[in-house]
């Protein structure tokens, strides 16, 4: 109930009776009044008038389950939604819940984890109160070779998702890494569990920096956040909202085909590498190229003077020749 408060809440530019709430939510004064008491105790600042009702004029940045839920404006995307104040990383709880029979759409977020993990068994940094950290869970009914696809549309929906709440034109760095002014602000890892011709569940994971401060040493030259790189604090549990919005509508449009031929083009309008060279770095041997786009696949396409060559992100890791991207 918590959550359909803030939502009416934010809803309404001046105060909203209780009675009002009572009537759209079917629930007594008194049950109101006791989880709009809840709601101050977590931080949020709600005014209560006699004759006037209540006016929500300051809320904390908070990835709760109530605070999502009342931002969210997708079917089945995030719902429901589990919150998790520390958990050893979100991917890992969403595997656990899909074993437990959790349902597609299935949202995990948390405010710390303890072995966050990126692409290749990458560490992820997971500082408290500063970051996203949230993972999706899906039960798709295509095979499970076009299941990586999906990676690409949930980097198209971050990029989204960080322009709607901030204003930031963020790129992608092919497959998968969100990137402002030239640096790293979100990965993304996707995990599959499969038999051969069956999909069991996928999870995508994604972390983005969003109000981290100050970076180590090591990180400050190819790490931002999105606090750094518009100057103030972001809502997270806005951008998560925009987020699985973008994600729902891209996932829709995937399923039409099971491919990225609906999505190429936007993806390309987002993608950093296309028209640079680029070094593909192959166990078979590295070797140099310039960026084209990518196929319906998701695979990166690569000129190397003599012919185009697809690129598998399973396969091969890409970076610019002069830098990050």
């Amino acid at each position: 109930m918590k959550a359909k408060i803030l939502r009416l809440l934010r809803e309404r530019e001046g105060y909203i009776s209780g009675q009002e709430i009572c009537g759209k939510l079917s629930v007594s004064r008194t049950a109101v009044w006791k989880a709009v008491g809840q709601l101050k105790e977590e931080g949020y600042i709600i005014e209560a008038v006699q004759n006037k009702g209540y006016h929500l004029s300051g809320a904390p940045d908070l990835v709760t389950k109530e605070e999502i839920l009342s931002r969210l404006e997708t079917e089945w995307a995030g719902r429901p939604t589990v919150f998790l104040e520390r958990t050893d990383s979100t991917n890992n709880e969403a595997k656990r819940l899909a074993e437990a029979g959790a349902s597609h759409g299935t949202l995990v977020t948390a405010e710390f984890q303890e072995a966050g993990k990126g692409r290749r068994g990458r560490s992820w940094t997971s500082q408290s109160g500063t970051g996203i950290w949230m993972t999706i869970l899906l039960k798709p009914e295509f095979p499970p070779s076009q299941a990586s696809m999906l990676t690409l549309a949930a980097a198209m929906a971050v990029a989204d998702g960080i322009q709607e709440v901030t204003g930031l034109k963020a790129g992608i760095k092919w497959p998968n890494d969100i990137v402002l002014s030239g640096k790293k602000v979100c990965g993304i890892l996707t995990e599959m569990s499969a038999e051969p011709d069956y999909i069991n569940h996928v999870v995508v994971g994604i972390g983005i920096n969003a109000n981290i401060r100050e970076f180590p040493e090591e990180l400050s030259e190819k790490a931002t956040s999105l606090l750094l790189e518009q100057g103030k604090p972001v809502s997270r549990a806005a951008v998560i909202a925009a987020v699985w919005k973008a994600f729902e509508r891209y996932y829709d449009k995937f399923l039409k085909t099971a491919d990225l031929s609906l999505l190429k083009e936007a993806y390309e309008m987002r993608l950093l590498n296309k028209g640079k060279e680029v070094c593909v770095l192959d166990p078979k041997g590295s070797w140099k190229g310039t960026a084209r786009g990518i196929d319906e696949n998701g695979r990166l396409l690569v000129e190397d003077g003599e012919q185009v060559k697809a690129v598998d992100s399973g396969e091969v890791s890409v970076r610019g020749v002069y830098g990050y991207v």
